[in-house]
C-alpha cells in the first residue's frame, strides 16, 4: 500500500460527513424503520414529566440531574431528528451544506452520527431574506439540518411545560416569573402571580 493511498483512506475515515456506502446507508434505512415510536414518544413523555414534577417541589438538583439525563437519552435523540426532518415545515429548506433528511436512511444517518458525535461543531447559518407586513426584509439565519436536531434535542429538557395541553402548566413550572396577559375586554394589562412570586398581586 503506498502513502497515498493510505492517507486517502485515513482522509475518508476523518471525515464524518461523507456520504455513507451502500451497505451503511441500508443500515441506516433498517435502523429507521425498526425504531418503536410510541416508546421513544413515552420515554421523552416520561421525563418531561419528571423534570416538570421535581420543578414543582423546587428540588433543583434533581432538575438538573434529570435535564442531563435528557441529554443522554436516545428516544429524546430520536424524536428529535423525527421532528425536525419529519413534522417539521422546515425540513426541506437546506442550510449553508445543502444537505436535507427526506428519507429514511438520511434520518437513521443523522440520528447515529447524532449519537456517536453528541456535541458537534455548529456550522454557520445560511442567511435569507424574507418580506414583512410593511414592505421591507427581514434577515433571517437558517441553520444545517445536524444543527436543527441538536436545537430540538437540547430543547426539550428545558421545555418549560411537562404536560400538553395546559398553559397554566407550562408557566407554573418556572418559579419567580411574572407572567404578563392582556384582558380580553379592556386594553390594560395585569400581571398574574405564579407559585415562587414574592409580593402581593399587582397591577400595570
Amino acid at each position: 500500500m503506498t502513502d497515498e493511498t493510505a492517507s486517502s483512506i485515513t482522509a475518508a475515515a476523518e471525515d464524518v460527513s461523507a456520504p455513507p456506502s451502500g451497505n451503511q446507508a441500508l443500515d441506516d434505512a433498517r435502523y429507521w424503520h425498526s425504531i418503536d415510536w410510541v416508546d421513544a414518544e413515552r420515554n421523552v413523555r416520561r421525563l418531561r414529566q419528571r423534570i416538570f414534577k421535581a420543578t414543582q417541589d423546587g428540588d433543583l438538583t434533581k432538575v438538573r440531574n434529570l435535564q442531563k439525563l435528557m441529554l443522554r437519552s436516545r428516544s429524546n435523540t430520536l424524536v428529535s431528528v423525527r421532528r425536525v426532518t419529519q413534522r417539521s415545515l422546515g425540513r426541506r429548506t437546506p442550510g449553508v451544506d445543502g444537505e436535507l433528511a427526506l428519507d429514511p436512511a438520511a434520518r437513521g444517518r443523522l440520528a447515529r452520527t447524532l449519537a456517536e458525535q453528541p456535541w458537534p461543531t455548529a456550522k454557520p447559518v445560511r442567511r435569507v431574506h424574507i418580506p414583512k407586513a410593511n414592505g421591507k426584509m427581514r434577515p433571517l439565519g437558517i441553520p444545517v439540518i445536524r444543527d436543527r436536531a441538536q436545537q430540538a434535542r437540547v430543547k426539550t429538557p428545558w421545555n418549560r411545560s411537562g404536560r400538553r395541553g395546559s398553559r397554566a402548566e407550562a408557566t407554573a413550572s418556572v418559579p419567580d416569573v411574572a407572567v404578563t396577559t392582556r384582558s380580553p375586554r379592556s386594553s390594560t394589562s395585569r400581571r398574574v402571580r405564579r407559585p415562587g412570586d414574592a409580593g402581593p398581586w399587582t397591577r400595570t
